[in-house]
């Protein structure tokens, strides 16, 4: 009887053991999950350090990690569109500690690459669109164009014989050098590069007879006279540069193009995660200093819901497939 006794308190002791330990991992799986915790979140950048994009990470990060008392490091993933760096995000575990921050090129992408290893829509989870951002078409001051006008009847005269850059095939420079060209009806040569930097050292230095860089990144070179700028690219002229007029203006119809950077999840990351990622982020662009500094870059504020994000991304996606189509963009 005394066995028995021993026995049954003898399991009863290991089972309160079990309790306690199996008590403590719950806990630890609570802590676990709290977010975020001491784990630094990644915004991986698709570009070259230096693009439009880039810009607008590195001017947030630093006011969105204060916000959500954390840290966050920029890591910069360029090549083939902007798909090398979404493809990772989006193998990514969905635990809120990567995050993609991305142009409009994402939504041209599906339409010209061939066997992406992500699908657009369903391997993402749409955060919030960040800024909009003009690009502005530059060329270099010793290439001898003295408006777009005088570009475009250059390049009417000699079909074939000009250059343009961009930042990459589908990138939101080459959608907007597409849309220029189809309205000026003309016949260029793409020269896709890695990045915005070099498309704008080849620019400058006559390489390529012009290039929509975003404004973020050509302006100090303009200013300094190591560029000139002959139009920007959207509908209205650009705060920054209020002399310098639009495509549209210039005899281009129907050639504005909005460039927008926005931030998105891997699919499946908790929407209590999405949700704070968002309103961190939305309580950071209505401060004053970075509406300033954005104001300064020639950027817009254009902060939304993750529902309004991801419907805009639908709708930019079916804009995107009509133009590749109009335009026969290829992948070089």
């Amino acid at each position: 009887m005394k066995q028995v006794q021993f026995n049954v308190k003898s399991l009863l002791a290991k089972l309160i053991v079990m309790l306690t330990i199996s008590m403590v991992g719950i806990g630890n799986s609570f802590a676990q999950t709290a977010w975020p915790n001491a784990q630094t979140i990644r915004f991986i950048v698709p570009f070259t350090p230096g693009s439009g994009t880039d810009v607008i990470a590195r001017l947030i990060a630093n006011k969105v990690a204060d916000s959500l008392g954390t840290s966050i490091f920029i890591e910069n993933k360029p090549g083939a569109g902007g798909t090398i760096g979404a493809a990772l995000v989006a193998k990514s575990a969905p635990d809120g500690y990567t995050f993609l921050i991305q142009s409009s090129g994402h939504v041209v992408n599906p339409f010209i690459y061939s066997g992406l290893p992500y699908d657009t829509l369903k391997d993402f989870a749409a955060v919030t669109s960040l800024v909009q951002l003009p690009n502005v078409m530059v060329t270099s001051p010793n290439a001898g164009y003295t408006s777009v006008a005088d570009l475009i009847a250059k390049a009417q005269a000699n079909p074939g014989s000009k250059n343009y850059a961009s930042a990459g095939n589908g990138s939101a420079t080459h959608m907007n050098a597409e849309k220029f060209r189809i309205a000026a009806k003309i016949n260029a040569n793409h020269i896709p590069y890695k990045g915005t930097p070099d498309a704008i050292t080849d620019t400058m230095a006559g390489r390529v007879d012009w290039f929509f860089s975003p404004i973020v990144s050509a302006l100090p070179l303009i200013k300094d006279g190591k560029l000139q700028a002959l139009a920007v690219g959207t509908s209205k002229r650009s705060i920054v540069l209020p002399n310098v007029p639009t495509t549209i203006e210039s005899g281009a119809p129907n050639s504005s193009y909005i460039f927008w950077v926005g931030i998105f999840a891997p699919s499946k990351t908790p929407t209590k995660i999405i949700n704070r990622m968002n309103a961190a982020i939305i309580k950071v662009m209505q401060e004053p200093a970075v509406v300033e500094q954005l104001h300064r870059l020639g950027a817009e504020s254009m902060v939304m819901s993750p529902e309004k994000f991801d419907q805009m991304v639908k709708t930019e996606m079916d804009s995107a497939a009509i133009l590749v189509k109009e335009s026969k963009m290829v992948v070089n």
